[in-house]
């Protein structure tokens, strides 16, 4: 079968990171600048060889200048070192119809560890354009400081500022070539 190359639409997509700020709120992050490669046999997903996402650690943001700063200093992510989030995707398996695990491997500031993430799998269609499309969500949890990411405050109370569970969400569309 021959293989099908698929990209992202990075106007119809988005990724995201929440962490918790003071253990009572939630803060949400963006990565503006990513990629997202597929290969499959086919147009099956099931028969996937090859997943490759990349984000762009300098285009993060969390609509506050001073925090986005911060995040891409070496306190975080350390941009200047590690520009780039990297995930490869070793083995895609169907849970029941439409959802699936995704397990793989993540890099974030040159450290590198197995992640399993949920992926649910929304359907394959041809838009007004002639364009074959697929729609995914993808959802997981990563601890921060198992990348490198150890920054940490305590406040006077005793409150920890940032947790160390990060909740990733993605929402990503496909573009066959």
């Amino acid at each position: 079968m021959a293989t099908t190359k698929w990209i992202v639409d990075p106007t119809h997509s988005e990724v995201q990171f929440k962490v918790r700020h003071l253990m009572i709120t939630t803060v949400t992050g963006y990565f503006e600048n990513f990629n997202v490669e597929v290969e499959t046999d086919g147009e099956d997903f099931h028969s996937t060889k090859k997943i490759v996402f990349t984000a762009d650690v300098n285009s993060i943001s969390t609509n506050n200048e001073q925090r986005d700063t911060h995040l891409k200093s070496a306190d975080f992510f350390d941009a200047d070192n590690h520009g780039q989030v990297h995930f490869e995707g070793k083995n895609y398996e169907e849970l029941k119809p439409g959802f699936e695990k995704l397990q793989g491997d993540l890099t974030i500031r040159g450290t590198t560890r197995p992640i399993t993430l949920d992926v649910e799998y929304h359907g394959t269609v041809v838009d007004p354009y002639g364009q074959t499309k697929a729609g995914f969500s993808v959802e997981g949890k990563i601890k921060r400081k198992e990348f490198g990411l150890n920054w940490d405050a305590v406040t006077e109370a005793g409150s920890v500022v940032v947790s160390d569970e990060i909740r990733l969400h993605c929402e990503i569309q496909l573009v066959k070539q």
